[in-house]
């Protein structure tokens, strides 16, 4: 249930900073926006690794690499 809440709460935060990037062109807040979409993709693998290793595997990936990148562009 916690990865649920999770996986949303962050899927909010993305989009409501990606709207406010949109609206205001304004993309100082994009490095927490991909630090968000890292955190999403991190709860989704969890969740997918119970169900098929591979798509779970693949989703680290892309949330190890979202996270850096993150971290990188702060």
């Amino acid at each position: 249930m916690w990865l649920l809440a999770g996986r949303i709460t962050f899927s909010v935060i993305v989009i409501v900073l990606a709207i406010y990037g949109l609206m205001t062109k304004d993309f100082q807040f994009m490095p927490y926006m991909t630090l968000a979409l890292g955190l999403v993709m991190l709860f989704s693998g969890i969740q997918e690794f119970k169900k098929s290793q591979v798509i779970g595997i693949m989703c680290y990936c892309v949330a190890v690499f979202s996270i850096f990148v993150g971290f990188y562009t702060m």
